[in-house]
């Protein structure tokens, strides 16, 4: 009797391991990063969206925050308004010379005026169409833009009746900018992530930048004064997309990254941040096949270094999957269980959690 019980216990250990749960205060080997919520069936960014991404149980839920005239914090993947919202028929006149209409020359009574929809670009004819076809029909239902606080809240509040201890993973978006236009973005989130209690290494949270330098100050000037100690994420962009800027008065010039893909480079990285968000093909080859996949130096590099590896971005959407997979499932499998990532960001959550949870 006592050799069955011993036998029923370890069928049970075995299968929670598999099932990738984690007891209380651990963090299981693999993560689901909910990439702007659910945005791969709601609106991004919005909290319907990062509702739905929490019922279906990843580990973190990523917000994007920008700032807005008057200090306060929304979530927004870009610093500008005009490719997810109305913001260029409520506020005609508002654009830059770059016809742009930035998030910070907006308070934030202005911004919830607007109404938010699926991405979307305009075509020939000047009509908006959305950037993925087969997601959520754009300017359907009533969506708006979230504060950075209101989403805390949202989590923690089904934290609290749920029960499932869901992390947040807040990306700062173009700090240079924002310090250029007389603001620090940087304190900011940090202000607020302490006011929720958020504040060391062990709390549920990564925060994550594309900015090598704004993320050092970080690291070594405002969270030491503000006695924090929370896990910093590199996230990495190659130079030519002009991810994050260096300012020089007026003018701003593309920031290099390439020393972060020398052999080096992830040693440099450790210096100030936890984990790195690279782009899949700096993952994996994109000129690797499915009976040849290759995965590229920065994996082991990283590695080394004890850096997490978290890449972006996971998408189903047809035309998504690199030519090396056969379906979703299969590219997940390869990120995983040959390049061993630590985690993945994905606009489809739930097919994540249930990859890792057969």
């Amino acid at each position: 009797m006592k050799k069955r019980i011993r036998l029923l216990g370890m069928v049970i250990v075995t299968n929670i391991c598999a099932l990738n749960i984690s007891w209380a205060g651990e963090e299981p080997e693999q993560i689901v990063i909910a990439h702007r919520g659910a945005s791969g069936y709601l609106p991004e960014h919005t909290l319907p969206a990062k509702a739905l991404a929490y019922g279906m149980k990843p580990d973190y839920i990523e917000q994007d925050v920008v700032m807005t005239k008057d200090d306060q914090l929304v979530v927004l993947h870009d610093h500008y308004l005009d490719r997810v919202t109305n913001v260029a028929e409520i506020f005609p006149n508002r654009a830059r010379k770059d016809g742009r209409y930035y998030a910070i020359d907006f308070t934030l009574a202005e911004i919830k005026q607007l109404k938010v929809t699926e991405g979307f670009v305009l075509d020939e004819s000047g009509q908006p169409k959305a950037a993925f076809q087969g997601r959520f029909p754009i300017w359907q239902s009533n969506f708006s833009v979230p504060t950075f606080a209101e989403e805390i809240e949202m989590i923690q509040g089904l934290n609290k009746t749920l029960g499932y201890g869901i992390g947040l993973y807040p990306e700062i978006k173009a700090p240079a900018f924002h310090r250029h236009e007389g603001k620090d973005i940087s304190k900011a989130v940090l202000t607020m992530l302490k006011k929720y209690g958020y504040t060391n290494k062990q709390d549920k949270v990564y925060l994550q930048s594309f900015d090598p330098i704004e993320l050092k100050r970080i690291d070594k000037e405002l969270m030491p004064a503000m006695g924090m100690d929370l896990k910093l994420v590199q996230l990495i962009a190659y130079t030519d997309w002009n991810e994050t800027m260096v300012y020089n008065g007026d003018k701003a010039t593309p920031y290099s990254y390439d020393w972060m893909f020398k052999a080096d480079g992830m040693h440099k990285v450790a210096q100030y941040a936890d984990g790195i968000g690279p782009w899949k093909p700096m993952v994996i080859d994109e000129k690797s096949t499915p009976t040849n996949i290759k995965v590229m130096p920065l994996v082991a590099f990283a590695k080394k270094e004890g850096l997490k590896i978290h890449p972006y971005t996971f998408r189903a959407d047809e035309g998504r999957i690199p030519s090396y997979a056969t379906d979703f499932t299969d590219m997940l499998d390869i990120f995983y269980n040959k390049a061993k990532v630590d985690g993945v960001f994905t606009d489809f959550p739930d097919k994540a959690v249930q990859f890792l949870n057969r």
